[in-house]
């Protein structure tokens, strides 16, 4: 198959995805919007030899989380985000329990905000890992950093998350109340 082809499928089926992923590192449309084109530009701009459609997936996931921190990177000029730009919605208190979606819509606000707070590198970790649910090794195999220093982004991570949103307890939960669009046949 040719790579305008594998191009071609990869937005057709895996764009939502991609998007989603995009959309829980960044927390805004556009970004995540941008991020993905640019992705699928750096991956696609010299014809790669990805001629199968999982490699062209992962070649471009991985494009997204290195544009991603690297972008990050490069933002130290700008001012950073604080919970009061981030997070202007009215919370309920901890515990606090609704009969109906809304409790769901506001669990993923929470969680987006509480991300959002997360420097790059450790956001990352954090949602591959327990948004993702991947594996210790292979995080540090996508993001080319030591086991060690992805256990430590993770627990540095949940401990920020922890702090700025005590309600909030990574697991099961999180993946069920943040809207990440996974690939056909993967976990959602």
């Amino acid at each position: 198959m040719s790579w305008s082809a594998v191009l071609d499928q990869l937005v057709r089926e895996r764009g939502a995805s991609l998007y989603g992923y995009a959309y829980v590192l960044t927390g805004d449309r556009a970004e995540a919007e941008d991020l993905l084109h640019d992705a699928l530009v750096r991956t696609f701009r010299r014809g790669r030899r990805a001629t199968e459609l999982n490699a062209a997936h992962a070649y471009v996931k991985r494009a997204i989380t290195t544009a991603f921190i690297d972008g990050k990177r490069r933002e130290r000029v700008r001012p950073a985000r604080s919970a009061d730009d981030v997070n202007d919605l009215v919370q309920a208190p901890p515990g606090a329990s609704f009969p109906d979606a809304t409790t769901h819509a506001n669990a993923a606000l929470d969680l987006r905000a509480a991300l959002l707070l997360l420097p790059p590198r450790e956001r990352a970790c954090v949602v591959l890992r327990h948004l993702e649910d991947w594996p210790v090794g292979r995080i540090s195999s996508e993001l080319g950093i030591a086991e060690g220093t992805v256990k430590r982004y993770v627990s540095d991570g949940l401990g920020r998350l922890r702090e700025a949103r005590p309600d909030l307890e990574p697991g099961a939960e999180m993946r069920e109340t943040t809207p990440l669009i996974t690939r056909p046949g993967g976990r959602s």
